[in-house]
């Protein structure tokens, strides 16, 4: 997870904790979009920290865009 977020940061210049930001809600949208078997891998092969990003609960993340795209 660290290295996409460095990867963010190098590539557009914003601070790493917007580049956290944005990778937790692009990590969340995956997640809510994709079967729960593949959010799995997701989550594997980020590494722990996409569980909970920064103190995030990717969970309940997935859940309010979930909401947004009509799941529920």
């Amino acid at each position: 997870m660290e290295e996409l977020i460095k990867q963010i940061v190098s590539k557009t210049g914003i601070s790493e904790d917007q580049a956290r930001g944005a990778a937790t809600t692009v990590i969340g949208f995956l997640k809510a979009k994709l079967p729960e078997s593949i959010g799995g891998h997701l989550d594997s092969a980020l590494g722990s920290a996409a569980g909970a990003l920064g103190g995030v609960d990717l969970g309940s993340v997935t859940s309010s865009l979930g909401g947004l795209f009509g799941k529920k």
